[in-house]
């Protein structure tokens, strides 16, 4: 009879997991390891239960099937819980294995104990005990569950002593049930709002999957309709696309845009993607999404805050695009494609920042023009993702990912590990601020270690630029956002890692073109100059009130 760890990695494989991260501790981590070794699974050693936690969600991002992670009990379990929350926020499908005290013990035991399920409820789907009876129906459970949407992260509890267990065979599937298909007369209403616009506008989320991308660009060249994506969409309408309008945030940016649609159809969209602001806009919404659950975040208690749909159509988006298009046959919205190309140019102008050094945003167009088509951009939290979103172009969907339900720092370079283990036919760079690479510079090893050829670009100015840029907004003189940061250069090559440090752009354009042919991971180290960034955030989110 098969142990309760054998019969938790043989449902990962099942659901579709391609490989357990982790930083294991003793216990039951010990078990699901050898387990998964002996079923032809592969471990990734971490560093870091965090980065850890965000390589399996950009696992399960990336591949449409859960993420898998696992850690030791205690600190192993609070210090998964950022890693946790991108998930949760970010809508990653995962499953998280911790290992616990065993039964005997949780009546006495205060060492490394502390409730794991009550810590967890904030950032996981469902906190879920394993037993020996319970094993095969838990971890079918939990991988339907991550799957379901909204997708998230779900958690298993593992005792130590049950691992080894002989597990009761319990055969069920592990995969969701397929979403609803759209109400015909939801249908029909959302045909009546689309036909009475003149200027509709497209806004598309992170619930826009590589499936639907063929489906939305048709749909919009049909109408047409400009188009807007979150970070998460970006290349589901290909940037370079005469209706692709660039990044969506509820910011200042999109304003000329979307202040001008008299219907503006969200494909996708999850509140949770957009900057805690009130919702400007008067037109009225037509929202297409997977799920229920995803409509009931545009509630807000007390009224204000985002907005509540005109109409709420609920399915599979592909299905539904394909079932609006024959009723939406001969239709024909008024936009002039002279003004959308105006309006196109005119935002690319308003992102022309004059910077006297190695400025972020060309640090971002030149890994554009030197990096092969397809490379896959992982963008970190900080100053210098609004370059890498604005200035990134993307032509599929997958080829920028960034954290942004959570915007945690230290997300960009255990998620270009995981983007070049999941895609490892394609190039993936990673952009991250000096703090952000700082907090996970371990993860330099796990990359030698597994011999992949990201090439990470540090934006070093030596600062915490953003909130240094707060500070100022705000008129505080508070305690410094900088610090005496090290030779990150020779940092990197201490771990075995080709790298370089670049001040101008010839500079940064030969480290990069000399990146590119290295078979395992490289650095460069761009002192870049940071004079730009606070016009680049008043340019994206508006100027601040009272015009500091």
């Amino acid at each position: 009879m098969p142990t309760v760890a054998e019969i938790l990695i043989d449902g990962l494989r099942r659901a579709g997991v391609q490989r357990i991260f982790g930083v294991p501790g003793g216990g039951s981590n010990l078990e699901l390891i050898e387990a998964a070794r002996v079923q032809g699974l592969p471990f990734v050693l971490c560093h870091q239960e965090s980065a850890a936690c965000i390589m399996a969600a950009v696992t399960g991002e990336i591949g449409g099937v859960p993420g898998a992670v696992l850690s030791t009990l205690g600190p192993g379990v609070s210090a998964s819980a950022t890693g946790l929350a991108h998930a949760y926020l970010d809508r990653s499908p995962l499953i998280y294995l911790s290992d616990r005290h065993p039964a005997s013990a949780l009546g006495f035991a205060t060492h490394q104990a502390f409730d794991h399920a009550a810590f967890l409820t904030p950032v996981v789907k469902a906190s879920l005990a394993v037993t020996a009876e319970s094993a095969g129906h838990w971890i079918a459970h939990a991988a339907q569950l991550a799957m379901r949407e909204p997708r998230g992260p779900v958690h298993l509890d593992l005792p130590a002593d049950v691992a080894g267990q002989p597990a009761v065979p319990f055969a069920t599937t592990v995969t969701p049930a397929p979403l609803p298909q759209p109400a015909a007369a939801d249908l029909d209403s959302a045909v009546a709002l689309i036909k009475k616009a003149k200027r509709p506008v497209v806004l598309a989320g992170l619930q826009c999957r590589p499936a639907d991308a063929k489906w939305l660009r048709a749909f919009a060249e049909a109408l047409p309709a400009p188009v807007l994506t979150t970070y998460k969409a970006k290349g589901a309408l290909p940037d370079p696309h005469p209706l692709a309008m660039g990044v969506f945030t509820g910011g200042a940016l999109e304003e000329p845009v979307v202040g001008r649609a008299d219907l503006i159809i969200a494909f996708g969209l999850d509140t949770v993607e957009l900057i805690p602001r009130r919702w400007s806009y008067t037109a009225p919404v037509l929202s297409l999404v997977r799920g229920p659950s995803a409509a009931t975040s545009f509630a807000v208690v007390g009224g204000g805050g985002y907005f509540s749909p005109a109409l709420e159509v609920v399915g599979d988006l592909s299905v539904i695009l394909e079932e609006l298009a024959p009723r939406l046959h001969q239709h024909h919205a008024d936009w002039d494609v002279v003004e959308v190309d105006r309006l196109r140019r005119e935002r690319q102008r308003a992102l022309e920042i004059d910077v006297p050094g190695l400025a972020p945003h060309r640090v971002v167009q030149i890994a554009r023009d030197v990096t092969p088509a397809g490379t896959i951009a992982t963008a970190d939290a900080g100053a210098h993702m609004f370059q890498a979103a604005e200035y990134w172009q993307a032509v599929e969907p997958g080829e920028f990912l960034i954290s942004n339900g959570l915007a945690t720092m230290g997300f960009a370079l255990p998620a270009a590990i995981a983007a070049q283990l999941a895609c490892p036919e394609q190039r993936v760079v990673c952009f991250t601020g000096d703090g952000g690479f700082m907090m996970v510079a371990a993860e330099l090893e796990t990359a030698v270690r597994l011999r992949l050829p990201i090439t990470v670009i540090v934006f070093n100015d030596a600062a915490l630029s953003l909130i240094e840029i707060k500070q100022e907004q705000k008129g505080y003189l508070g305690a410094s956002m900088r610090y005496a940061g090290p030779d990150l250069a020779l940092l990197a090559r201490s771990f075995g890692v080709t790298a370089w440090t670049a001040a101008d752009e010839a500079g940064f354009a030969r480290a990069l073109v000399a990146a590119q042919g290295a078979q395992g991971p490289t650095l460069i180290d761009a002192r870049i100059d940071p004079s730009g960034y606070r016009r680049m955030l008043e340019i994206v989110r508006g100027a601040p009130p009272g015009g500091r």
